[in-house]
């Protein structure tokens, strides 16, 4: 099977996964939906998706992709009595677009190919803003010809599809950028709280600094003071986005795979205990941008 056909499966319609799915409505694809939450399964069917069961989606789609939060989700949906291996039609083509841990992740690819399923772990960066315009950036890992049979399909959801190489490689990306996400967000924050009580306008610090060399993705595109650039969640009381608890669980996750190989990251421990602290004050579901007001707190 090298082509991609018109019969997609989508496990996982939150925040990521309803605008993914609505982008390949939109392609002219038939998608068979499937999540525990009949609200979001319902905003979908509403759209022209078709609900069927974990094992129907197998037996039926010619690819299935699965965006869960955690890696005991995906292990359940893939490896229970009615999950997807057990009943994947041949050929089946299996993009897991969830970002979970590089454990889990390489012992599904190992139990996908024993059971002669092309699987992909392919996590996602750009959040709810990049999903709703098919910007995504795609960090993939897995074999190069499961790759190039799942790239046209991926360039109707994503902007930039890069292989990472072999099989768990797009989680190590991810959780790496992720990490590097949340430092730079914690800096931008701390730079806008200085120079507000150095008596600097946000608008004018962020004149400077865009232009500047402390210029980063955090500042110019997801800037977390309000008001200062257009469609940001700092604008909207920081609803995400990005939620808060979903960057706490990328930067475990990394901190996790940092002691695993004996790889120095500090600053990343400091931002994971920061994260937890704003999340543990009842900001789990803010955006994570929201970080400021815990910087701007601090006396």
């Amino acid at each position: 099977m090298d082509v991609i056909g018109d019969v997609i499966g989508f496990i996982g319609l939150g925040h990521m996964g309803n605008p993914m799915v609505q982008r390949l409505l939109k392609a002219g694809k038939t998608v068979l939906v499937y999540d525990v939450v009949q609200q979001s399964v319902d905003a979908l069917t509403h759209q022209g998706a078709k609900f069927a069961s974990i094992s129907s989606i197998a037996e039926k789609a010619e690819v299935v992709i699965t965006s869960l939060q955690t890696g005991d989700q995906v292990s359940e949906v893939c490896l229970s009595k009615d999950g997807l291996f057990s009943h994947a039609n041949k050929g089946l083509l299996f993009i897991d677009c969830s970002s979970i841990d590089i454990t889990t992740t390489r012992a599904l690819h190992r139990v996908a190919k024993k059971q002669n399923i092309a699987m992909l772990d392919a996590p996602v960066s750009g959040g709810v803003p990049g999903a709703e315009a098919g910007t995504l950036t795609f960090m993939v890992g897995g074999e190069k010809k499961y790759f190039d049979r799942a790239l046209p399909l991926l360039s109707l959801i994503g902007k930039k599809i890069i292989h990472a190489g072999g099989e768990g490689n797009g989680q190590a990306a991810k959780m790496s950028n992720n990490m590097l996400l949340g430092i730079s967000m914690i800096g931008v924050c701390e730079a806008f709280n200085l120079a507000e009580k150095l008596g600097l306008d946000a608008k004018t610090f962020f004149e400077i600094s865009s232009s500047a060399s402390g210029q980063c993705w955090s500042m110019t595109s997801y800037c977390p003071v309000p008001n200062v650039i257009d469609h940001v969640p700092a604008n909207h009381e920081y609803e995400p986005g990005f939620m808060a608890k979903m960057m706490l669980k990328d930067l475990r996750l990394a901190h996790h795979a940092a002691e695993s190989v004996d790889a120095l990251t500090p600053l990343g421990s400091i931002a994971t205990e920061l994260y937890e602290l704003y999340v543990n004050q009842g900001n789990g579901e803010k955006d994570f941008s929201g970080m400021i007001n815990l910087i701007a707190s601090k006396e």
